[in-house]
């Protein structure tokens, strides 16, 4: 159960940075201001996530 945590995190924040790479080129944005943003939210996201199936385990 545990060991899929690592990629469910990468996968997460790979996509968002990702899409935030996606949304600087879109917009022709040269200070990668997207690319930032959504890889910090993708990061929370993971964590918040991982966070939830931690409270799930029963020890």
């Amino acid at each position: 159960m545990l060991s899929g945590i690592a990629f469910e995190m990468g996968a997460i924040i790979f996509l968002a940075a990702k899409g935030g790479i996606w949304l600087d080129d879109h917009y022709q944005n040269e200070k990668r201001i997207f690319t930032a943003i959504a890889t910090l939210l993708g990061v929370a996201i993971s964590i918040w996530l991982v966070l939830r199936q931690l409270k799930r385990i029963k020890y």
